[in-house]
């Protein structure tokens, strides 16, 4: 039987960058595997005269409407809006907010875009990015005790990736391939502030990613062996026998998304430290 999908509309209304409301919606509709969301996204909207073209476009193409709107007005006309065209509406944030206001015994400022404001926190995230990026695939090898965490594994473990993501939660975090026959930097085995953690996954996954990564037109490249299972398992190997040697954690990546692998090694951080 045709497994046939239904395509519906998702409207995601924001008065900041919509992030929150994007991961939020997809969340929600990979539960559903038969219907696939088209996603209208409005970032940034803050008055009545921005909003009237998004209650348009909604109008034109009915469907799911969620929202995180701060000014109570405007969250005000969304919802009458909606209810006149007969389409569901949700308020993201304020089930939350009520929450936290019913917890703490005081009542919300409601600030637009208040989780981006230039603070401390979101410069120690761009300091912790330009870190990542300087010192991805063992660039810079001379100064890992800056570093949070190290990562370290073969070719196609997801090092840059979970580097860049850790760099987005405000964590330094360098990354080095490991190859069988190449010494470590001698700076990481004499670090003793990050924590040094080994990437895997099985070689059938590894093959495989690496069957689908460009190549580029290097003519030194062993393309045969790169994906060749037997070698892969002995690189394998190698990393998992130089990580029990120092005591290193390790976590197999083969079924976890970049997100899952950076919750892991966060938690890691956490009870190691």
């Amino acid at each position: 039987m045709e497994n046939r999908k239904n395509f519906f509309h998702l409207h995601l209304i924001s008065d900041s960058t919509g992030d929150t409301l994007v991961s939020a919606g997809r969340a929600a509709a990979v539960q559903f595997t038969n219907a696939v969301p088209v996603e209208h996204v409005y970032p940034l909207i803050r008055n009545p005269r921005q909003l009237f073209p998004v209650l348009e476009e909604i109008d034109e193409t009915p469907g799911i409407v969620i929202y995180t709107v701060m000014d109570a007005e405007l969250a005000a006309l969304i919802e009458t809006r909606c209810r006149e065209m007969s389409v569901p509406t949700i308020n993201l944030l304020e089930p939350v907010m009520a929450v936290f206001q019913s917890f703490l015994g005081a009542p919300s400022h409601r600030r637009v875009g208040a989780q981006h404001v230039l603070n401390a926190e979101y410069f120690a995230r761009i300091e912790a990015l330009n870190f990542a990026m300087d010192h991805d695939d063992g660039q810079l090898p001379g100064d890992y005790d800056g570093a949070d965490v190290v990562i370290v594994g073969i070719s196609r473990t997801s090092k840059t990736p979970t580097s860049i993501y850790l760099a987005n939660r405000g964590i330094k975090a360098a990354n080095i391939p490991l190859v069988p026959g190449v010494e470590l930097p001698p700076a990481l085995l004499r670090a003793t502030r990050p924590i040094i953690v080994g990437l895997v996954a099985t070689t059938d996954r590894i093959s495989q990613v690496r069957e689908n990564r460009e190549l580029g037109n290097s003519g030194s490249y062993d393309h045969g062996h790169y994906i060749d299972r037997a070698a892969i398992n002995e690189e394998l190997k190698y990393a998992r026998a130089l990580c029990a040697r120092h005591n290193w954690p390790i976590i197999d990546v083969t079924r976890r998304s970049i997100e899952e692998t950076a919750a892991a090694i966060i938690a890691l951080r956490s009870r190691l430290r």
